[in-house]
């Protein structure tokens, strides 16, 4: 056999193969994660279940649904970019997966990149199933579909950062403790739920400027209002993408 007729031939695979064979092993491992599970999927829905179908929480005129379904489907995009991603690239960090997968032929960046799309990825099926479940309640969406995909999109940036910011820089169990508070404390003062208008002025005009009320406030007027494209809301969750992923990047221990 003359040199250089390898076969297979060694070297890594393309970067792009690399890329997808990652983001599907990431997706794959977040839901077979029944915690994870739990928080990305099966808690916004009992919230639109709940709340869509028992008048609990004043949300104004119309029919609850209309007021509940963008701020469960912000939720949704704060616990899987946000909570679940921190939570579970923590614990990866801690037990030296990140630092063993940084070794590998694929890159950093495309490490990271790997993790964005299956976030993504999650958020499809994600809004999916909260789509079908807020039809069978009764929703009435209204509004550009692209203006809802660019606040989502944003929003996935923004808390995509921000998780792996607190990933990076945190230990894993303070990484746990810390981004479920987070998810609690957002849950009830975020616009999720509760209307913004139920707080003080002073306390709402504050929790105005958080990712998750500019998201779920961005998709209310959208999808309840039939407003145009929200670029105040848009400009905050901008703001917040380019603060918490350039932190991210700077400020991430791989060990």
């Amino acid at each position: 056999m003359s040199a250089g007729t390898y076969a297979p031939r060694p070297g890594a695979a393309p970067l792009t193969r690399m890329i997808a064979a990652q983001t599907a092993l990431e997706t794959r491992m977040l839901l077979r994660n029944g915690e994870q599970l739990l928080l990305t999927v099966i808690i916004p829905a009992l919230l639109l279940v709940l709340f869509g179908s028992v008048d609990i929480v004043d949300t104004g005129s119309g029919d609850p649904v209309d007021f509940l379904t963008p701020g469960v489907l912000a939720l949704a995009v704060m616990s899987t970019a946000f909570t679940g991603q921190a939570i579970a690239t923590g614990f990866e960090r801690r037990y030296g997966v990140l630092k063993r997968l940084g070794a590998s032929p694929l890159p950093r960046w495309a490490l990271m990149a790997s993790k964005t799309l299956s976030v993504l990825v999650t958020e499809v099926l994600q809004v999916v199933l909260l789509t079908v479940i807020a039809f069978a309640l009764g929703w009435s969406p209204h509004g550009d579909p692209l203006s809802v995909l660019l606040l989502l999109l944003l929003g996935t940036a923004a808390f995509s950062g921000l998780g792996l910011l607190m990933a990076g820089t945190l230990k894993a169990e303070a990484t746990l403790a810390a981004a479920n508070l987070v998810f609690l404390l957002l849950l009830v003062g975020g616009g999720v739920i509760v209307p913004m208008e139920k707080f003080p002025d002073a306390v709402a005009s504050a929790l105005g400027l958080l990712p998750i009320a500019a998201l779920s406030d961005g998709l209310r007027d959208v999808l309840q209002h039939g407003a145009g494209v929200p670029w105040g809301d848009l400009g905050i969750l901008a703001v917040w993408s380019v603060l918490g992923l350039g932190a991210a990047a700077k400020f991430f221990r791989w060990e």
